[in-house]
C-alpha cells in the first residue's frame, strides 16, 4: 500500500478508509441485525466489489426486493472481473476494517466474526446520491449474506471455490 500522499487524487477520493469502512459497516450491521454472531470475515471482502462497481451496485440496488442468489443467477454480467475486482481492492478493505478497528467501531469475536460497536456512527444514510447508494447496497447484502447463512452458497453462487 502506498503513503496516502503518493497515491493519485482519484485512488484517494474513491477509496478513502473513512467511506470504505463507513460502506463495510452498513453492511456489517444489517448482518448483525439479522445473525447476532456478526459477519464472518470472509464474507466481508465481497461487499466493497459489489457496493463500489457502479454496475453491479444498479443491479443490487434495482432488484433489492428480491432475493441476493436469484439476482446473480438472473445477471450474471454481475459476476465479470469479480475476482480481479476483490483481489484489487483487498488492501482497500484491509485499510478500511483497520480503521474501523483503530476508532472502536468494529470488534473481532473469538470465533473470527466481525461486529459493529453502534456507539458514534450515524444510523442514517446520508452523503451523494452515489454514496447513498453504496451504503444502502452494503445494507442489502449485509441482510441478505445473514439471512443465507451459508458462505459457501454465496462463494459458490459468485463463482468462488469456498
Amino acid at each position: 500500500m502506498k503513503r496516502w500522499d503518493l497515491r493519485p487524487v482519484e485512488i484517494r477520493n474513491l477509496f478513502n478508509p473513512a467511506f470504505c469502512g463507513l460502506v463495510l459497516f452498513r453492511a456489517l450491521a444489517a448482518y448483525e441485525d439479522e445473525d447476532v454472531r456478526g459477519m464472518p470475515f470472509s464474507l466481508t471482502l465481497l461487499v466493497l466489489p459489489l457496493c463500489l462497481q457502479r454496475d453491479a451496485r444498479e443491479t443490487l440496488a434495482k432488484a433489492n426486493r428480491s432475493y441476493f442468489l436469484k439476482i446473480v443467477v438472473a445477471n450474471p454480467q454481475m459476476l465479470v472481473d469479480l475476482p480481479k475486482r476483490t483481489t484489487d481492492l483487498l488492501p482497500f478493505a484491509f485499510e478500511a476494517l483497520g480503521l474501523l478497528m483503530q476508532l472502536g467501531a468494529l470488534v473481532v469475536t473469538p470465533d473470527g466474526r466481525l461486529r459493529t460497536v453502534r456507539e458514534g456512527v450515524r444510523k442514517g444514510i446520508d452523503g451523494t446520491p452515489e454514496s447513498i447508494s453504496c451504503q444502502r447496497v452494503a445494507k442489502f447484502l449485509g441482510r441478505e449474506f445473514a439471512q443465507i447463512g451459508d458462505r459457501v452458497t454465496i462463494y459458490t453462487t459468485l463463482g468462488v471455490r469456498p
